[in-house]
């Protein structure tokens, strides 16, 4: 027997736990993982846990996902909602309305202009004209609506499918049922230019699933590649080196592993050999110099010009879920000048969501990469008003009814699912939940969201809680 193969000695936890108050910290062990300050004593006999590539429970059409979030909520009545009778009422009181967190007044017609764009003939505001050359491979879902208005319940909704406990995200779920294709860069990456959106990395958390399964933040504002990806090369000690020390790290760790149950020590040994691995592949997948100048000008010269390609790339390396940010906090929370704000920031995203579809178009990739734009929520038909009753020239939030749209993947293009109200307040046909979405991403991926499923204090969890319906209608 090798010296390896002894038990570490005795700690004084060890020994409390042998003796007899070792019932009493077995009631212990039951309360501090409700808190979760103990990781899940050990998840079910065939739960995954490794970043390994993984059968799906059928077979999907998509293969990972790019997920474009425009924090703070963009107006649906201004981007792929066109609501006329807006113009009917346009300064005078709708003559329904429901209750908004903030003071609103009168009907606000949007002061973009809609089109007609491709065989489909879907209308989309002039916001995203270059988004929607391409709407034929796009299907739009309007009657979208969550819980509550406002952002941070909103957002850990449509991130992890729960806006009051903390719950794993949508990309950890991901992880955990299919694993990653490269294994030397992150599975889950989160990219957000200049800081962190409200709710900071609860955003992209593994919550009760194991800490291997939760995303990597990225800030994309920086170009240099020792700034995006920073402290992934050693500046002293070569890579045998470092080999050898993690190894030594990793005998340490796995003798002190042996006689416990928390999986956080799991968790930090692989982020630690990640790390270690992250130094072959990511330079190179974060890396823009190495691709063609029409496709940079493609994308465009700016942060989300480069961030999207930088997502293709990913994507293209076996990574199967990215974010886009649109910024730091809720940029899309335009509660006054909207025209000029939602104007600026559809600007900023127009050409690289429009270039992204093109070039995984031609690179025959789109049939397996499913893509998902949207919020947290949508915005008011009516104005905003301040205090004095004087119009802010912006909307409220509006959970009440909006708008989200995917493409590739399994996705059904030119189709237009549910609809609002007349006025884009509700949504009435065809009411489409949080759940539902989350499902139907699922099932484009192989994954039968009843059937992904993690044990935890006692019960079953799964992204969709007890919810969600499939959107076939939608589904190629």
């Amino acid at each position: 027997m090798s010296r390896d193969d002894h038990l570490p000695p005795c700690s004084r936890r060890d020994l409390l736990t042998r003796s007899a108050l070792g019932l009493g910290s077995l009631g212990l062990i039951g309360v501090l993982q409700d808190d979760q300050q103990l990781a899940n004593a050990g998840p079910a006999s065939d739960s995954p846990t490794s970043l390994q590539a993984r059968v799906p429970h059928f077979a999907g059409r998509a293969k990972r996902v790019i997920h474009f979030f425009l924090n703070g909520g963009p107006s649906h009545v201004d981007t792929f909602d066109p609501k006329p009778a807006l113009l009917k009422y346009a300064g005078k009181p709708l003559p329904e309305t429901l209750r908004t967190e903030r003071k609103t007044g009168a009907a606000f017609p949007s002061p973009f202009e809609f089109k007609r764009y491709g065989e489909s003939g879907i209308e989309v505001s002039d916001l995203f004209s270059r988004t929607a050359a391409h709407i034929d491979d796009i299907a739009v879902i309007r009657s979208m609506h969550a819980q509550v208005p406002n952002h941070e319940p909103s957002l850990m909704l449509m991130n992890c499918g729960d806006s009051v406990q903390p719950r794993p995200s949508m990309g950890s779920w991901l992880l955990y049922g299919l694993g990653t294709e490269n294994q030397n860069l992150p599975g889950f990456v989160a990219m957000c230019p200049g800081g962190l959106p409200i709710k900071d990395n609860e955003n992209w958390q593994s919550a009760f699933l194991p800490g291997m399964f939760q995303g990597t933040y990225v800030d994309s504002k920086h170009k240099e590649f020792n700034r995006l990806i920073e402290n992934v090369e050693h500046p002293h000690i070569a890579t045998g080196q470092q080999r050898r020390q993690l190894d030594l790290l990793g005998q340490w760790n796995r003798r002190h592993r042996r006689s416990r149950l928390d999986q956080r020590l799991d968790a930090r040994i692989s982020s630690y050999e990640l790390a270690f691995r992250m130094q072959q592949d990511a330079r190179e997948a974060f890396d823009l110099a190495d691709e063609p100048r029409y496709i940079q000008d493609m994308y465009g010269a700016g942060i989300h010009g480069r961030q999207t390609l930088i997502a293709r790339r990913l994507v293209e390396r076996g990574v199967r879920y990215v974010q886009l940010w649109h910024g730091a906090g809720q940029p899309w929370d335009n509660h006054d000048k909207i025209e000029a704000n939602h104007r600026r920031l559809a600007n900023e995203l127009d050409q690289p969501i429009a270039a992204l579809l093109t070039d995984l178009k031609q690179r025959g990739m789109l049939e397996e990469t499913l893509i998902l734009w949207g919020g947290e929520f949508g915005r008011t038909p009516s104005v905003e008003l301040e205090g004095g009753g004087k119009s802010k020239l912006g909307r409220d939030h509006n959970h009440y009814g909006f708008t989200v749209w995917m493409a590739g993947g399994g996705i059904k293009g030119g189709t237009v699912h549910g609809a609002t109200d007349e006025f884009g307040f509700r949504a009435e046909q065809n009411r489409t939940s949080v759940h539902d979405l989350h499902a139907t991403m699922l099932h484009t991926l192989g994954l039968d969201h009843e059937r992904l499923t993690y044990r935890y204090g006692g019960r079953d969890f799964r992204l969709t809680d007890v919810h969600g319906r499939v959107l076939s209608e939608i589904l190629a």
